[in-house]
C-alpha cells in the first residue's frame, strides 16, 4: 500500500501499522525536526496501552495518533518511489520502527523475523534492480544512520545490550542516546513476565492498531497542517515550527545543512527551554510584553508587522524585524554566545573575583521571573563584557525594586524593555567613547525605582512568606561577600528561609526569657530574624534554645551562607541582637541601592 495524494487535493485516511510499514512505504525525518526524545514514561505508556487494547478488545481497532506528511516523487538509485517527509508523528513512528526490531531479535518465530525485517529496510535484489534501503531515513544525521544500520538494521543488533547502554549513558547525539536507551526499555518491557507475550502482542499491533494520516504533495499544505495541528493540542513546539519555516528559506543548501545540525544541537542542550531561550530573542526585537504564542509573535511581530496608519485608519505592513531564513539563525547564534557566557558561572576574569557569576546566581536561583535576561544579552551584545558587572547591579537593582515595590508585573516588563531600548539607542550614537555611552546610560532614569515602598517593606514589615524572601536573603549573601568576592557561591537545591527566634517557641524555653510576646510579634518575620539553611531540617529541632539550635541543629546545614554563618557565631540571640542585626542589613541594602 502506498498513500496515494492527487494534485494539490489533501489525503486523509487510517492506516494500520502493517500498512505503515508495507512494501510501498518510505518515510523521511526531515532535517527540521527535533530530535528523537521519547523516554521510559512515554515509551511504556505506548507499549501498556496497546497491550491493554489487545487483551480487553481483541477485535477492534486501537487508535495510535496520527501523522502529517509532505509526499513528493524521489528517485533513488533509479527507482522513482513516492517519499514520505513526516512533518508530525515522527516519535511514535520512530519507536515503532525501534519496536519491530527488537521483536525481530527476541522471537523465535521465522515467519515473524522476516515480517520485522521487511519493515525494517528493503533487501537489495541487483537482478531486479531493487535496491537495499532503509524504511525509514534520518535526513542529514550521518551518524543516526551508522547507528541504525549497526543495532536496528542487522538481527541481533538490539540485543547487544552493553553497547547500547554505553550509547545511552555517553552519546553526545540526543536521537542516538535515547534510540539506545529506547532498544533497553523496551527489550527490558518484554522480558517482564507481568506483561503481554509476544505472541498476542504482535499480530494485534500489526492488524488493529491504526495511525491516521493526513498528507499533501504541497509542502505549504503541509506546513498550514502542521501548524493547525499544533494550535489543536499536538504536542509539538513552537520552536520546531519556527525551525520549518526558517530552514525553507536558508540561502542555500550547504546553510540548511549547517543551521539544521545547529538548531539540533540546541535542541539537546536547551531541552524543553529552547523555546524560553527564543522568547528572549522576540522580546529583544520586539521590545514590548509578549500577548501571543511564541510562533504567531515571531510571525505576526517580527516577520509580518503591522502599523496603524493613522490617516487612512488601516493596519499597514511594517517594515520586517529580521528576515526568515539566514538572518535569523544567525541573530539566534551570536545571542547564544552571550547566553552561553553569561551563565557559564566562569566569569572571574570580568573583574578578578566572583561577584558577576555570585550576583548571576542570586537572581537565576531565586528570582522567579527571567525578564531581566533579555536586557543582559542586549549590554552584551553591545558593549561585551566591558563594566557589565555594573550594568547587572543597576539592572538587578531596578528589577528587585520594582518587584519588592510592589510593581504589577506589567509595569516590571515594561521597564525591563525600556531598559534594553536604552541600552541600544546609547550603543548606537556616534562620535562619543564607550565609557561616554555608558556613562549616560548608568546615568538614565531607567534605573529609577520607588524606594520609599522599597525600603518600608524591608524595614517596617514582615517580609516571611514573601515570594521574594529567598531572593533577599541570597542579596544579602551577596552584599556580605564585599568587597572581595573570593569564593563562588553554588547554586542550590535545597534552600529554605529558616527563623532564628522559632515562630512558636516552647513553653519554658530561654526565648520567652529573651523575648516578651509584642516583640515575638513585631520581630519574627522580619528580615534581622531570618537566615537561610541549604538542607531541610525536622521542624521541631528548630524550636530548640539558641544554644543547642547552633550545634544540633544549624551544624553542616548552612553550609557557606555568610549571614548564617555571621548569625551563628553569636554567643546569645536576643531582642538586642536582633534589632543590631537588622540594623546592619538594611544599611548595608541601603548603601547598595544607594538609598
Amino acid at each position: 500500500m502506498s498513500i496515494e495524494v492527487t494534485g494539490k487535493q489533501i489525503a486523509s485516511d487510517k492506516i494500520t501499522i502493517k500498512d505503515v510499514f508495507g512494501e510501498d512505504m518510505w518515510f523521511t525525518i526531515p532535517d527540521y525536526q527535533r530530535p528523537y526524545v521519547w523516554g521510559d514514561d512515554q515509551i511504556s505508556t505506548l507499549l501498556d496501552d496497546i497491550s491493554h487494547a489487545a487483551i480487553n478488545t481483541p477485535d477492534s481497532q486501537y487508535f495510535l495518533g496520527s501523522l502529517v506528511l509532505h509526499c513528493q516523487p524521489k528517485t533513488f538509485n533509479g527507482t522513482t518511489y513516492q517519499e514520505n517527509s513526516v512533518l508530525d508523528g515522527q516519535q511514535r513512528l520512530t519507536t515503532l520502527y525501534i519496536l519491530q526490531a527488537v521483536i525481530r531479535d527476541v522471537t523465535s518465530i521465522e515467519t515473524r523475523k522476516n515480517t520485522c525485517a521487511k519493515a525494517i529496510f528493503q533487501e537489495g535484489n541487483p537482478d531486479d534492480g531493487i535496491p537495499e534501503r532503509l524504511r525509514i531515513e534520518f535526513a542529514i544525521r550521518k551518524d543516526v544512520e551508522i547507528f541504525i544500520n549497526n543495532f536496528i538494521k542487522g538481527e541481533g543488533g538490539t540485543q547487544k545490550s552493553e553497547e547500547l547502554q554505553i550509547l545511552a549513558n555517553t552519546s553526545e547525539n540526543v536521537s542516538i542516546r535515547n534510540m539506545a536507551n529506547a532498544i533497553l526499555i523496551i527489550n527490558k518491557w518484554f522480558t517482564n513476565e507481568d506483561n503481554l507475550e509476544i505472541d498476542t502482542f504482535f499480530p494485534y499491533l500489526r492488524k488493529f492498531v491504526i495511525l491516521v494520516y493526513v498528507a499533501s504533495s504541497e509542502l505549504e499544505d503541509a506546513f498550514r497542517l502542521f501548524t493547525v495541528l499544533n494550535d489543536r493540542g499536538i504536542k509539538l513546539r513552537n520552536s520546531d515550527i519556527l525551525k520549518a519555516l526558517n530552514l525553507k528559506e536558508a540561502s542555500n543548501e550547504t546553510k540548511q545543512t549547517e543551521y539544521a545540525k545547529y538548531w539540533e544541537e540546541l535542541e539537546g542542550e536547551l531541552g524543553e527551554d529552547f523555546d524560553l531561550f527564543l522568547s528572549y530573542i522576540r522580546t529583544i526585537l520586539v521590545k514590548e510584553k509578549a500577548r501571543h504564542n511564541l510562533l504567531k509573535e515571531f510571525e505576526d511581530n517580527i516577520y509580518n508587522p503591522k502599523k496603524f496608519n493613522y490617516s487612512t485608519k488601516k493596519q499597514e505592513s511594517g517594515t520586517p524585524l529580521l528576515k526568515k531564513g539566514d538572518e535569523t539563525f544567525e541573530i539566534i547564534k551570536a545571542y547564544k554566545v552571550h547566553y552561553d557566557s553569561i551563565f557559564s558561572g566562569n566569569n572571574y576574569s570580568i573583574t578578578h573575583n566572583w561577584a558577576f557569576d555570585n550576583l548571576i546566581s542570586v537572581m537565576n536561583d531565586t528570582a522567579l521571573s527571567d525578564i531581566w535576561i533579555p536586557p543582559l544579552l542586549v549590554y552584551r551584545h553591545n558593549f561585551g563584557d566591558y563594566k557589565i558587572l555594573d550594568f547587572l547591579k543597576l539592572l538587578d537593582n531596578k528589577f528587585s525594586g520594582d518587584w519588592v515595590g510592589r510593581e504589577t508585573p506589567t509595569t516590571r516588563i515594561e521597564a525591563m524593555n525600556t531598559i534594553i531600548k536604552k541600552v541600544e539607542e546609547f550603543a548606537t550614537i556616534k562620535d562619543k567613547t564607550r565609557d561616554e555611552k555608558l556613562n549616560l546610560l548608568f546615568n538614565d532614569n531607567i534605573f529609577i525605582f520607588n524606594t520609599s515602598f522599597f525600603l518600608s517593606d524591608l524595614d517596617d514589615n514582615s517580609i516571611y512568606g514573601r515570594r521574594f524572601a529567598r531572593y533577599l536573603l541570597r542579596k544579602v549573601d551577596f552584599l556580605l561577600d564585599a568587597p572581595l568576592y573570593s569564593e563562588k557561591r553554588s547554586s542550590y537545591n535545597e534552600m529554605s528561609v529558616e527563623h532564628i527566634l522559632p515562630q512558636n517557641p516552647e513553653d519554658g524555653s530561654q526565648w520567652n526569657l529573651d523575648f516578651n510576646p509584642d516583640d515575638r510579634e513585631e520581630w519574627t518575620h522580619k528580615l534581622g530574624n531570618l537566615v537561610l539553611i541549604s538542607r531541610r531540617k525536622n521542624s521541631g529541632q528548630g524550636r530548640l534554645d539558641f544554644a543547642d539550635k547552633k550545634t544540633k541543629y544549624f551544624t553542616s546545614s548552612i553550609e557557606s551562607f555568610p549571614n548564617s554563618l555571621r548569625i551563628m557565631q553569636k554567643p546569645v540571640w536576643t531582642i538586642a541582637e536582633l534589632k543590631e542585626n537588622h540594623k546592619q542589613l538594611i544599611a548595608k541594602i541601603k548603601a547598595h541601592y544607594s538609598i
